[in-house]
Parts: C-alpha cells; structure tokens; sequence
C-alpha cells in the first residue's frame, strides 16, 4: 500500500506526466459497431443527473448513436440493486459509478475486468491495478465555514484547530459514509497513524460534534443558513461554488485534505457489455473529461486541468492524501464502528 506522503507527491507530480499522457485513445471500429448493435447502455449513476450526467448523455449518444439509460441513487441504493440483480441472475446494469461500496461486488464477482485504452491517460491514483475500475473524476473533501458566524481570524487552520473550546457544540457533520463521519476518521487515522489519530479522536469527541442525516450538500447548505459554523467532510466544490454566488462560505484547507475517487466499472454480466465499454471510453476520453471539467467536476487525466484549479491539489498548492476504493472496501466498517462507539 503506498504511503500517504506517496500519495500526495504522486497526485501532484501528476500534472508533469501530461505531454506523456495527453494522447487521446483510440477505440476500434469493431467496438463501435458492436456497441452500435447492441444499441444501448444502461447505467446507475450516484452523479448529479443536470450537472453532469445528462451532458455525458447527451455527448455519447450524439457520437456514437448509443443510447443510455440511467438511473440515479446514492452509493449504498445502487450497491443494493446491483446485488439485488447479482443474486437474482437478472442484471440490469451495465455500467455503475459509486464512491464506496465495490467490496461486496468484487467478492460476488459482479465485476468485469476492463481492458481500456483510455486508461493508459490516467495517473496511477486513478485506476485499479487489478482493472476492476477507474476513476473519471475525484472529490477533495474539507472542513467548511459560515463566514458570518466565523471571523477570518478564528477560522481553523489545522486539525488540531477544530480541538479549541470554543467549537464545543458548533460543529457538525453527516453520521455515514465516506462524505460524513467515517470517512473523515478514515482519513484522521491514515494522516496521523493509529495512536495519534485515535488520541486525536478522543479529544474531538468532546466537542459533541452534531450529526445530520443528509446529503453532504444538503449539511453544508445547513451551513449556509447559519444553522451550524463549521462542517466537517464536505465537498470543496460546493462550497466554493456557493461563495461564488454570495454564500457566506469559505472550505478551509486543513491539510492535507483528503481527496475520494468516483469509479465506474463494468458488470460482469453486462447485457450490453460492449455498450458498455464504449462508455466508459468516452467518459475518461479527452472529449468527456471536458465535460466533466465544464460541470466544475475535477477531472482524472492530467491534461484536462479542473476548472477552477485553485481547488485541486495538484494546482492550488495544498497536500493530499489519496483514499483509494480499495482502502475504504478494507476499512470503512472500522470507522464507521468508530463513529458509533465514540460520537453517537
């Protein structure tokens, strides 16, 4: 397992791998007729569907006369269904993306290996040695604060920041996936090593952090409301979007930030498994990483900058730590176990 210094110098040396990279691939005409026969994809999605995923549609189809089908729900709703249709011997799914969950597919082998063209593009951090996945866009997960309730001067800056007194009943985050409380003592524990990162969680517990059960969107617009001062584990993106429009928000960099991939893979049992591939193609081809890029998405390949580059790692000039599918399919129960034992 790479180090988490490894990780962070390998997501910011991958900007100097693009000349090397920014060779857009080639699918063969064999597959876009294959794809073409098959005629459609069906895919679940947990992407927001006006952002992004109705422009990755609208893309694909106009190329390639391909029809998707979609499908929107959450990580753990469209783990469910995928299983559900594994178990039954009736999948549905051709293509799925999820930022956690991919243990319990891969160990009812619901999973295809891939063999991508478009893979040779992407850094290391973003895709699976064993080809099971890859990742078209990337999350950097923050703290963020309401502006109006906390002066510039009292924002946090640190981890140990969020420690002071002061914060006691102030701060809040959502109770469950890798977007709330375990992801963010997910992320503590591989920072700070075990015995400092369970000490450090000791003294957080005193704090009485709140949780909301919503969407890390829906808590951080909590926020903004002035509900809450400070959130824990939200999207950077967000929240910089929001100041963008007046909100009174600003994520803080307390670094390093911890940065989550969205995979997409194949079902094994693809009904249209050469649809299938072709889409997976086009979303980490040059053409759909713009797409990606235009929806204020970070995109994968390193010659396709996000479009506000202040925000990425790689770009703005912050430390970060990259928390692989395989590192949350190992651990997530543990820190979920951790939440509950200690902040519940």
């Amino acid at each position: 397992m790479k180090t988490s210094v490894t990780k962070a110098i390998a997501l910011v040396a991958a900007v100097t791998m693009a000349p090397a990279l920014a060779r857009a691939q080639e699918v063969s005409a064999e597959l876009i007729a294959k794809a073409r026969q098959e005629g459609k994809v069906v895919y679940y999605t947990d992407l927001i569907v006006d952002q992004i995923v109705r422009p990755l549609v609208a893309g694909f189809e106009a190329k390639y006369g391909v029809k998707v089908e979609y499908a929107r729900g959450d990580s753990q709703g469209n783990l469910l269904k995928l299983m559900g249709e594994q178990q039954a011997g009736s999948m549905q799914a051709d293509v799925f993306a999820m930022t956690s969950g991919l243990k319990p597919l891969l160990e009812a082998k619901a999973v295809m290996k891939l063999d991508l063209e478009g893979a040779k593009a992407l850094p290391a951090d973003f895709k699976d040695p064993n080809g099971y996945w890859i990742a078209a866009n990337y999350y950097v997960m923050t703290a963020a604060v309401n502006t109006d309730l906390v002066p510039e001067k009292d924002r946090p800056k640190t981890y140990d920041d969020l420690l002071d007194k002061k914060w006691a009943d102030k701060i809040v985050w959502k109770p469950n996936d890798t977007s709330g409380a375990p992801g963010f003592i997910g992320h503590v524990l591989r920072v700070m090593g075990e015995e400092k990162g369970m000490d450090y969680l000791g003294k957080l517990k005193e704090q009485r952090i709140k949780s909301v059960s919503a969407s890390a969107r829906a808590v951080l617009d909590q926020v903004i409301a002035g509900e809450y001062p400070i959130v824990l584990q939200i999207f950077n993106h967000h929240a910089a979007l929001s100041a963008r429009k007046g909100a009174p928000v600003q994520w803080l960099k307390l670094e390093p930030v911890m940065v989550q991939t969205e995979l997409h893979a194949i079902t094994a049992a693809a009904p249209h498994p050469n649809a299938a591939k072709l889409f997976v193609e086009y979303l980490i081809s040059k053409e759909g990483q713009l797409i990606f890029q235009k929806a204020d998405y970070f995109p994968t390949r390193s010659d396709v900058p996000a479009s506000m580059p202040e925000l990425a790692p790689s770009t703005g000039g912050f430390k970060a730590v990259v928390m692989s599918p395989e590192d949350i399919a190992r651990d997530y129960e543990k820190w979920a176990a951790i939440y509950m034992q200690m902040f519940r």
